[in-house]
């Protein structure tokens, strides 16, 4: 899996969020699955598969948040971003610009 792994990036929380959607990669294997620390009470998700073409949004996020629902409370609770772009929209799309060179949180 794809992702930031640099050390203050990863805590419990982080990585717990990775291996539940190992499935996910696991089952589509040409997909880019990034997950990160923005601050100290968000976690962003970002995944890239040419398979949510033809998918709407929220058929994008149900598929996803299937998975994201079985984590603890206290884990789920810190994501605050799941984009979910297909490798097109990833080249033209503002979300995964700031998921590529974050504005720094002051928290």
């Amino acid at each position: 899996m794809a992702g930031r792994k640099k050390l203050k990036d990863v805590d419990e929380h982080v990585s717990r969020v990775v291996p539940a959607l190992g499935a996910y990669k696991k089952a589509r294997s040409r997909s880019e699955i990034d997950v990160h620390r923005h601050n100290s009470v968000s976690i962003r998700i970002r995944i890239i598969d040419a398979d949510f073409q033809g998918l709407d949004l929220v058929e994008r996020d149900n598929e996803i948040w299937k998975i994201l629902d079985r984590l603890p409370d206290d884990v789920r609770s810190e994501v605050s971003l799941v984009l979910l772009l297909t490798p097109h929209e990833a080249k033209t799309s503002y979300a995964n610009v700031e998921f590529e060179h974050p504005v720094p949180s002051n928290l």
